[in-house]
């Protein structure tokens, strides 16, 4: 039976029951610890608290066995893998926020596809301005990242009868709905793509992946909709295609972020900026706890654990480039 600490963001006893042999302590990024770090066995990162807070306790938890985020992304934890006790577990977030990042990302692309934004600021002037706008319905979509959120996107994604929905991750698969193409092949599948959803982590593969070269492929008036991180685009070679009128974009993620007040891409045409909402809904906490709870069980059990993307002591570059 496992005994030690277990350090959650969330208070317990909004938790329970949770395993009895473990001692609970409820953290979420205050200055001062509840307890003594060098007891923490299984620690709950602290939920949008900023890498600095994410990473404070790390150095002062020799035991530790199970890192286990409450995101999907984990590349503020990754830098501090190499440090941690060797075999202690990386763990993200699983399927927590499939469904509050594809209902996101569907918002984006039917609100910039239908001219929400346009009309929001039409409405504000008092003008009424009626025009033929551009469907999803019988557009042809690349999701980029066909993991657990790209699945998700997918399942809301076919009820607006889309044309062709082609799926691309780090490896070659088939699923029920057809082929997975590996990322390699993205060369000859942008060209067709009108709308392109962005649902890959962010590693060292995926950095700046969305580039002058990746975005020039794209035909004239397509869609760019990220809700992975925004370093996966480089904001440049981004700015320059909203600039010249040639594609546009919906974006919940930027580079920089958050997005300084003044930068360019604020009042670039042809995009749309939410400030990283994807995750943060009301779908957040019901399935946290329920991720939680069940994690808990398995370790105290001793039962291997769902999620894992890294461990102590293994090369981290490895970690999956779009699942």
């Amino acid at each position: 039976m496992t005994t030690g600490d277990v350090w959650l963001p969330l208070p317990p006893s909004e938790l329970a029951p949770l395993p009895a042999s473990l001692r609970y302590v409820h953290w979420n990024g205050a200055e001062d610890f509840p307890a003594d770090p060098a007891d923490c066995v299984f620690y709950t990162v602290p939920y949008l608290k900023g890498p600095h807070v994410a990473v404070r306790p790390l150095p002062h938890m020799p035991r530790l066995r199970v890192v286990q985020t409450l995101t999907a992304g984990v590349d503020h934890m990754l830098p501090a893998v190499p440090e941690l006790p060797a075999g202690t577990l990386l763990c993200n977030a699983g399927p927590l926020h499939n469904t509050s990042t594809a209902e996101l990302a569907l918002t984006l692309a039917l609100a910039a596809l239908r001219g929400v934004p346009e009309a929001v600021r039409d409405q504000g002037e008092g003008r009424w301005r009626t025009r033929i706008l551009t469907s999803l319905a019988d557009r042809r979509v690349l999701i980029v990242g066909y993991g657990g959120i790209g699945a998700a996107i997918e399942d809301r994604l076919l009820p607006f009868e889309p044309a062709e929905v082609v799926r691309v991750a780090g490896r070659a698969r088939t699923t029920g709905r057809g082929p997975v193409h590996p990322a390699t092949a993205l060369p000859e599948l942008l060209p067709g793509a009108e709308v392109v959803f962005l649902a890959t982590p962010l590693t060292d593969a995926t950095r700046g992946l969305v580039d002058a070269e990746f975005l020039a492929a794209l035909p004239d008036g397509a869609l760019l909709v990220n809700v992975s991180r925004g370093a996966v685009v480089d904001t440049g070679a981004l700015l320059a295609e909203l600039e010249s009128g040639r594609l546009r974009a919906a974006l919940d993620v930027t580079d920089p972020e958050p997005l300084p007040a003044g930068h360019p891409l604020w009042q670039a045409p042809g995009v749309l900026i939410t400030p990283h909402v994807g995750g943060p809904s009301t779908a957040f906490r019901p399935r946290a706890e329920r991720l939680v709870r069940q994690q808990l069980e398995r370790f105290a059990a001793g039962e291997p654990l769902r999620y894992v993307v890294a461990e102590a002591g293994e090369d981290t570059s490895a970690t999956s480039l779009t699942q």
